[in-house]
């Protein structure tokens, strides 16, 4: 494997479509319920929380950007070779791959159970399984460009839904936002660390960087990017704690789509619904990407066809659907997700850094000697 990725011109992608891949990765089925998750441990303060947040992801990807700059054209994979060599290297991206695959099927078994609390009660997990992995097979088949305007796409024809929260803003108690600067400190801590499941999805930068044709503009493209999802939880969650009492916020598992509930139209009695069908479109990019980053990282590791994998890989996170169809189940997987996700995409980066600089600086110390 070489450490360097050599894109062929056409693969090429402009910086400007990086901000709709992170967004597309970030906001999902998490921003449902991160409301109560970030309120039941900061209470009012909870808009600190998600600040603290925001500003540790922005100091996270600063140092991912400087880790991908210390080379030429790598991703992460390639990083893991030159750092580890070649057999440690590939148990720390083994490890990166398995979080692809855990992050795919926690998101798959989320949507699957909000369909199935707010929509269709009855409706199978193979089912609904089969529906979603159907499209992520059409979509990923297409290969990254494919995959990117999809995000493109449904993030803009997404973005209708946002006005219909217009109502329910319009009936917020400020006295809900009230008393101020009260949580302590560690619960603040609590409640940002709350946010790191919603949060995930920005670690694809390390695969999708040698991509990026114009990567003087992949910073600021990046931080703009997380800034917005930033912005969209923060509007969500204020807008929770406006709304509801703190008993009822804190009885709402997926308050924001509750919110949606409040919408009554002559010719639609219940508009959840659409809002529920609208949510594929949030997402299937982010089921695409992470079904992506499997099978390409399954490429770069052990060189393994992308199309074989996908099948493969397919066939299991469907088999999957039919063992966890229980809220406690599915719960149990995005805790372990989100667990897990947390010290490899908030810690990890800080453990690697220095190695990367400790390791250029030792190939300039050889340069210089053999010269």
């Amino acid at each position: 494997m070489e450490i360097n990725v050599k894109i062929k011109p056409n693969m090429r992608i402009q910086a400007f479509y990086l901000f709709f891949i992170i967004v597309s990765m970030q906001i999902g089925v998490g921003i449902l319920g991160v409301p109560r998750l970030v309120f039941s441990e900061a209470k009012q303060d909870s808009w600190i929380s998600i600040l603290v947040a925001a500003a540790y992801i922005i100091i996270v990807l600063l140092v991912m950007l400087l880790i991908l700059k210390q080379y030429d054209n790598a991703d992460i994979h390639g990083i893991h070779r030159d750092i580890f060599g070649k057999w440690l290297g590939k148990i720390f991206s083994t490890v990166y791959i398995l979080y692809f695959g855990l992050a795919f099927y926690s998101v798959l078994l989320t949507y699957i159970e909000v369909v199935k609390v707010f929509v269709f009660p009855d409706v199978s997990n193979f089912v609904m399984g089969l529906l979603l992995i159907s499209l992520t097979i059409y979509g990923v088949l297409g290969g990254l460009r494919v995959i990117i305007g999809v995000s493109f796409v449904f993030g803009v024809l997404a973005n209708w839904i946002l006005f219909l929260l217009i109502h329910p803003a319009l009936q917020i108690d400020f006295n809900h936002y009230l008393p101020l600067f009260q949580a302590p400190f560690v619960d603040i801590l609590k409640g940002a660390r709350a946010t790191s499941y919603t949060f995930m999805g920005f670690e694809i930068l390390f695969l999708v960087y040698p991509f990026i044709q114009n990567k003087n503009k992949v910073r600021i493209t990046s931080l703009l990017a997380v800034s917005w999802s930033a912005l969209l939880v923060l509007s969500a969650t204020m807008l929770a704690i406006g709304f509801f009492s703190a008993e009822q916020l804190e009885r709402r598992e997926w308050a924001v789509l509750v919110l949606f509930k409040t919408q009554s139209f002559p010719f639609v009695e219940r508009f959840d619904y659409i809002v529920v069908a609208e949510l594929m479109m949030v997402v299937v990019p982010s089921l695409l990407f992470l079904m992506w980053g499997l099978t390409y990282s399954m490429k770069r590791v052990y060189k393994v066809k992308q199309k074989p994998t996908l099948y493969v890989a397919a066939i299991i996170f469907l088999i999957g659907t039919l063992f966890f169809e229980k809220h406690f189940e599915t719960q149990r997987v995005i805790n372990f997700a989100e667990q897990f996700g947390f010290w490899f995409i908030y810690v990890y980066p800080f453990v690697l850094l220095p190695l990367v600089l400790f390791k250029k600086r030792l190939k300039k110390r050889k340069g210089a000697g053999s010269s």
